[in-house]
């Protein structure tokens, strides 16, 4: 693939998403995001707005790696329903970090960091995904936490979410999505294993392994009007990709307390297998449960990523927002 003067060239489906990406809005002057191609880039937004296709296009034009920054695309065993990268986009370009972490294994954000720091010692980094905590551990640093004990994590999983919360201290619960089990749970367990919250942690971090000052931080801005039939297109491509048969090679395994089992859908299509909903009922569940998160989603990047590069979708054509330097 090819750019020249700021134009894409690439195949019809990647120049299709894009456009439907960057259609032209109410016209406000948009930001020229110029990246050179040693630059690493990161790529933000949330669920369903488009952040692979426009990861893909970047390295196809200037080369690099494509990086998972995305909590549930690191775990095997559930594909279609993470949206992780198919064939053909495994063909098109380098990728890494992507389910290369057993379904039913414990994966932190320091153990991110940890995979990601030999990828940063090769080729350019397109990290793209939409967890923001790995964004924030990548760019501001993360306290070296010690591990959670085995048998103090079996504890924590029998606790009810709000007694985990109410458990924690005020400056803790500011930080974290209160409504995301895996993130106050964490917690917990940070502060039960060693008598100290993680905001105490947090505040004795170690320099950042990608300062922003050294990166290309882009944010998609999806508004909900305009993300919302596509989280409900993207549903119904997954169940004509297979996402129904995929669900079906899980059942076996099905265990609501592993770290892959909360991807979205998930629980909903297994529901429907053991009958105790019906397919329409499993995917229109699933689907609020996809724009729940997208809006929590969207409420972290306005708390944290304020000074990144924003693209507001729909926003103008590609070539007049980013300029890609050969």
């Amino acid at each position: 693939m090819s750019q020249q003067g700021g134009e894409f060239n690439g195949t019809s489906a990647s120049r299709a998403i894009l456009s439907e990406l960057l259609q032209s809005s109410a016209g406000k002057p948009l930001e020229r995001i110029t990246i050179l191609p040693d630059q690493p880039v990161l790529i933000a937004g949330p669920t369903a707005s488009g952040k692979s296709a426009l990861a893909l296009q970047i390295v196809q034009a200037q080369g690099g790696t494509i990086i998972n920054a995305d909590a549930l695309q690191v775990f095997d065993g559930w594909r279609i329903l993470t949206a992780r990268p198919d064939d053909a986009d495994l063909k098109a370009a380098t990728h890494a970090l992507y389910g290369h972490v057993r379904f039913d294994q414990p994966y932190s954000v320091g153990q991110w960091l940890r995979d990601l720091d030999p990828l940063l010692q090769g080729a350019r980094p397109i990290i793209v995904g939409g967890t923001g905590l790995y964004f924030s551990a990548l760019t501001e640093g993360l306290a070296e936490i010690p591990a959670t004990p085995p048998h103090l994590r079996v504890q924590a999983n029998q606790i009810p979410l709000p007694d985990l919360l109410a458990a924690l201290d005020d400056k803790t619960r500011s930080r974290i999505d209160v409504q995301n089990r895996l993130r106050v749970q964490r917690a917990w367990e940070v502060q039960a294993a060693t008598g100290r919250p993680l905001a105490d942690w947090q505040d004795n971090t170690p320099p950042p392994r990608l300062p922003l000052s050294g990166v290309v931080p882009i944010l998609l801005d999806a508004p909900k009007e305009w993300l919302t039939p596509r989280i409900s297109q993207r549903f119904e491509r997954m169940l004509a990709l297979g996402a129904l048969e995929e669900a079906h090679a899980m059942l076996p395994h099905w265990n609501p307390a592993d770290p892959a089992s909360k991807a979205i859908g998930a629980p909903e299509l297994i529901a429907h297998l053991q009958g105790q909903m019906t397919l329409a009922a499993a995917q229109e569940a699933a689907v609020i449960a996809t724009r729940q998160y997208a809006k929590r989603q969207r409420t972290w990047f306005r708390k944290r990523m304020a000074s990144w590069h924003q693209i507001r979708l729909p926003s103008t054509d590609l070539s007049t927002v980013l300029h890609l330097i050969d």
